[in-house]
C-alpha cells in the first residue's frame, strides 16, 4: 500500500493520518525537506530563546534536531493520538523536555499572544482542501490569535496557489507582513517526493496594522526580497518557479532530442524578459566527445530571427555542428543593456548550471560559445504601437557578414523580421576602381544619423524570387520602347521591394495596397521609402480593392501578395488565409491580363494546408512555378494564367531563362543610369525553380 494520499483530500483526514503514521512506524518522514535544508530560513526567523508552537508535528525528525541546537521552548500538537503516544515514548529519556500533545490546531487551549513563532510544516497544505478552505481558515484564525505581537508564522509549504491565496490574503487583511522564500531542491536522484520546490511562508503580526499590503519574495535562504504590489503578482511569480523547478527536475534526470525546451528569464527589477533559452540535445547515436557534456552558445544580438537560430531544425543543427551533449542556445532581448560577454557569462552561468545534463561530472568547466566572438550590435531607433499589429520597433543591427541593417519588428512576433534593408555609410560610395575594399565602419564610429537605407538592395530571399518571376512575363526590359507593365502589391512592409522594382525594372507602374497606416509612416521616416508618379500607395483593405479593381475592370500585368498573417494559431504566416480563399484567386485571375502573373508569397507549416491550397491554386491558373527559398519556409509560388497553353516545364523555364536574361542586365542600372553591383542571380534562381 502506498504511503502518499490517493487524492488531495485525503492531507487533512485525519483517518488518513492515523493509517499513514501507523504504517510508517519508526521511519521518520521527511515531507517538505529535513532540518539541514530548512535550517538556514528557520533560524533567521525563530529565535533560540522563542517559545514556538510546532503545529501538525508529525513524526519528522524536525523539532528534536531543533531541540538538540538550542530550541527547549518547543510545544508540538498533532490531531494524531497514534504520532503522539509515539513521539513522547521516543524522547521520554533523551528530551524530556520536549513536548508532544493531540490537539486541534482549529481549537487549541493556549492564551491569546502565547507563542513568539509557530512553525507549520506541511500542515496548511493538509487542511487546506477541507471544506472548500474553511478548515484551514479557522486554522490560521487560531494561529493569528495565539501569536504574540512581533511573532512569526513560519509556513512550510509547497505554495498550491489555493493555498498560499489563502494565507496571504488572510494575514494582509489583517495588516501583517508576508514574504515567502523560494527554496531549490538542489538532490539529484530521481526517487526525490517532488519535482516541485519547497517555499517558506513567513508572516509577522504588527501592534498597528500595516496600511499597505507588505508582499516579498526571496530566491534561497538569503535572497534579496523582490516586493510586489498585489497580490496575483506574487502568485504569478510562484507559479513561474514552479514551472521551472519542473523543467529544472526533468532536465537533469534525462534527455531528449525530439523536444527542445524554451524558458524566458526576466530582469528583477523591471520585469522585462531579459533572455530566451533554448535547450537542445544531442541527437542519439550521435558522436559526442567525451569531456563535450554541455555548451552554452550566446546568439549574436540582431540575428535572433536567422533560421539557425530561431527553429525547431536550425536548433538540431546547431547542436550538431556545436557536438556537445547538451547545449543551451541564449537569445538577448531588445531593450536591455549588455556589457559585454565576460559580464553575460557572469549573469548566466548561476542559472544556467541548473540545466546541465544528467550525469555531468562535479565542477565540470562548461564552455561559453558564440559565432562572432562577441555579443553583436543592436540599437533601437524607435518604438510605437500600430492600432492593428500593435507594438513595434526599428531598429539597426550588424549581420554576421558584418553588414549594417535596419529592421522593423513587431513585438507580437518578434521571432519575425517584418522588414530588411541593408545600410550604408558616407563614404560607401567613395570605393574607387582598384582600390582595396574598405572594410565596413564598426557602428562605434558611425553615428545612426549617417547611416543611409541602400534601396538598390533587397535583403530578403524571397523578394528576390518575386523579382526573378518577372521574366515570365517575357518582357525584354533592355527594350527603349518596352510597354508600361503594371502592377498590383498588397503589402508594404519598408517598401523596399516596390521601390527596388521602381528603381530598377523600366516601364513599372506601383500600386500598393497597405492596410496599416503606421507601417506607411515608419517606411517613409525609416526605410527611405519615397512613392512619385510610377509608384503609388493608396491606404486599405486589400481583399476590398481586390474587390474594387475588379469592379472598375481593371487589369495588371502582375499582382503580388507580400502580407503577413498577424494569427499565429494557423499553421499559414503568410498571406492570411482569406486571402487565399477560392473566390479571392478567382478575382485575382480576372484581374489579370491573358499573359499576367500572380506572384504568391507563401509562408506555410501545414503540410496538409499547404497541399489544399495548392490545389485550389491550380484549379485556377494553369501554370505553376515554384521556387523555394532555402533554408527558410518561404515558397514563392509563380502563377499565370497562361490562356491555352499546356504547362510544358522545359518550355516554360526556358523563355523565363531567356527573359530572365533581359531582366538581369537592366538590373546593373538605376533610373539615374549608375551603375550597381547586381547583387540578384536571375538565371541561377530561374534553374532552381521547378513546375507544381
Amino acid at each position: 500500500m502506498s504511503l502518499l494520499p490517493r487524492t488531495a483530500d485525503e492531507f487533512s483526514s485525519a483517518e488518513y493520518w492515523e493509517r499513514f503514521f501507523k504504517k510508517r512506524g519508526e521511519k521518520a518522514f521527511e515531507w517538505y525537506g529535513d532540518y539541514n535544508k530548512l535550517c538556514g530560513v528557520l533560524h533567521k526567523y525563530i529565535r533560540v530563546k522563542d517559545k514556538v508552537l510546532v503545529v501538525g508535528c508529525g513524526n519528522s525528525e524536525l523539532s528534536e534536531q531543533m531541540y538538540d541546537v538550542g530550541y527547549k521552548h518547543l510545544i508540538n500538537i498533532d490531531i494524531s493520538e497514534t504520532v503522539v503516544n509515539h513521539m513522547n515514548q521516543r524522547n521520554a529519556e533523551r528530551r524530556p523536555d520536549l513536548s508532544f500533545q493531540q490537539i486541534d490546531a482549529t481549537k487549541t487551549p493556549f492564551e491569546d499572544g502565547s507563542f513568539q513563532a509557530i512553525l507549520d510544516k506541511g500542515t496548511l497544505d493538509a487542511m487546506a482542501s477541507e471544506e472548500e478552505g474553511a478548515l484551514a481558515s479557522s486554522m490560521l484564525t487560531e494561529m493569528s490569535r495565539v501569536l504574540s505581537v512581533g511573532g512569526r508564522y513560519v509556513c512550510i509549504t509547497l505554495a498550491q496557489e489555493s493555498v498560499i491565496k489563502l494565507a496571504v490574503e488572510h494575514f494582509v487583511s489583517l495588516g501583517w507582513a508576508a514574504r515567502l522564500h523560494c527554496l531549490q531542491n538542489d538532490t539529484e536522484s530521481e526517487e526525490d517526493s517532488f519535482a516541485l520546490p519547497v517555499f517558506v511562508l513567513i508572516c509577522t503580526k504588527f501592534r498597528q496594522p500595516m496600511p499597505v499590503p507588505i508582499l516579498e519574495l526571496c530566491l534561497g535562504e538569503d535572497g534579496t526580497p523582490t516586493r510586489f504590489t498585489q497580490i496575483s503578482e506574487l502568485l504569478s511569480t510562484v507559479r513561474a518557479h514552479q514551472a521551472y523547478s519542473v523543467l529544472r527536475k526533468r532536465l537533469r534526470t534525462g534527455t531528449d532530442v525530439s523536444s527542445a525546451v524554451s524558458l524566458t528569464l526576466y530582469h528583477v527589477k523591471t520585469g522585462l524578459p531579459r533572455y530566451t533559452l533554448t535547450v537542445q540535445d544531442s541527437a542519439p547515436g550521435a558522436r559526442v566527445p567525451k569531456a563535450n557534456h554541455f555548451a552554452i552558445f550566446i546568439v549574436p544580438q540582431g540575428s535572433e530571427a536567422a533560421w539557425l537560430y530561431s527553429s525547431a531544425e536550425g536548433h538540431k543543427q546547431l547542436a550538431a555542428s556545436a557536438n556537445f551533449r547538451r547545449l543551451v542556445i541564449v537569445a538577448m532581448h531588445r531593450n536591455q543593456e549588455y556589457a559585454n560577454m565576460e559580464a553575460v557569462q557572469a549573469e548566466l552561468s548561476p542559472m544556467v548550471m541548473d540545466l546541465a545534463p544528467p550525469a555531468m561530472p562535479p565542477n565540470h568547466q562548461v564552455p561559453f560559445l558564440s559565432a562572432t566572438g562577441d555579443l553583436g550590435w543592436r540599437e533601437v531607433l524607435s518604438t510605437g504601437i500600430s492600432e492593428l499589429s500593435g507594438e513595434f520597433c526599428v531598429e539597426n543591427v550588424r549581420g554576421e557578414d558584418g553588414e549594417l541593417y535596419r529592421r522593423l519588428v513587431f513585438l507580437s512576433n518578434s521571432a519575425l523580421i517584418q522588414s530588411e534593408s541593408k545600410l550604408v555609410s558616407p563614404n560607401a560610395g567613395n570605393k574607387k576602381k582598384g582600390k582595396k575594399k574598405v572594410k565596413p565602419s564598426t557602428p562605434s564610429t558611425v553615428p545612426s544619423s549617417s547611416l543611409s537605407v541602400d534601396t538598390g538592395f533587397l535583403c530578403c530571399e524571397h523578394h528576390k524570387l518575386m523579382v526573378a518571376g518577372l521574366s515570365m512575363l517575357g518582357i525584354d526590359t533592355c527594350q527603349t520602347n518596352v510597354a508600361a507593365v503594371s502592377m498590383l502589391l498588397v503589402g508594404l512592409g519598408g517598401g523596399g521591394l516596390p521601390q527596388f522594382l521602381r528603381d530598377f525594372v523600366p516601364g513599372v507602374m506601383i500600386e500598393v495596397v497597405e492596410l496599416d497606416p503606421a507601417v506607411l509612416n515608419v517606411a517613409k521616416e525609416w526605410f527611405g521609402f519615397r512613392p512619385d508618379e510610377r509608384l503609388t500607395v493608396t491606404l486599405g483593405d486589400g481583399l476590398e480593392r481586390i474587390t474594387a479593381y475588379e469592379k472598375e475592370g481593371r487589369l495588371f500585368d502582375t499582382i503580388m501578395f507580400d502580407v503577413d498573417n498577424k494569427d499565429n494559431t494557423v499553421g499559414i504566416s503568410c498571406p492570411p488565409a482569406s486571402f487565399v480563399e477560392v473566390s479571392i484567386l478567382q478575382k485575382v485571375c480576372r484581374l489579370l491580363t491573358p499573359t499576367g502573373v500572380f506572384i504568391l508569397n507563401l509562408v506555410c507549416r501545414d503540410s496538409l494546408l499547404k497541399k489544399s491550397l495548392l490545389e485550389r491554386l491550380k484549379s485556377i491558373f494553369p501554370t505553376i512555378i515554384s521556387g523555394d527559398v532555402e533554408g527558410e519556409v518561404n515558397q514563392v509560388l509563380l502563377c499565370s494564367k497562361g490562356d491555352n497553353q499546356s504547362p510544358d516545364t522545359a518550355n516554360v523555364l526556358q523563355s523565363m531563362g531567356q527573359a530572365g536574361k533581359s531582366l538581369q542586365r537592366s538590373l546593373g542600372s538605376d533610373k539615374t543610369g549608375s551603375n550597381r553591383s547586381p547583387h540578384i542571380d536571375i538565371s541561377e534562381l530561374i534553374k532552381e525553380m521547378t513546375i507544381v
